[in-house]
């Protein structure tokens, strides 16, 4: 399980998703960045960024 917090991307967002795989968390925040965010492009560069904050889920074994 991996998880991504959009606080580490921007800062005083509550928002974070969990899923087994990264292109899931990927599709999800990319949503979240343009529906709560307003990013109507999502560029490589944010992309990359949301990719470098996956992590493994704090809780999985």
């Amino acid at each position: 399980m991996k998880e991504f917090h959009c606080g580490s991307l921007v800062p005083g967002c509550d928002w974070h998703t969990r899923a087994d795989e990264e292109a899931e968390i990927m599709r999800r925040a990319v949503e979240h960045m343009r529906e709560t965010h307003g990013e109507t492009v999502i560029r490589e560069t944010m992309v990359e960024a949301i990719r470098s904050r996956i992590e493994k889920a704090r809780d999985a074994a």
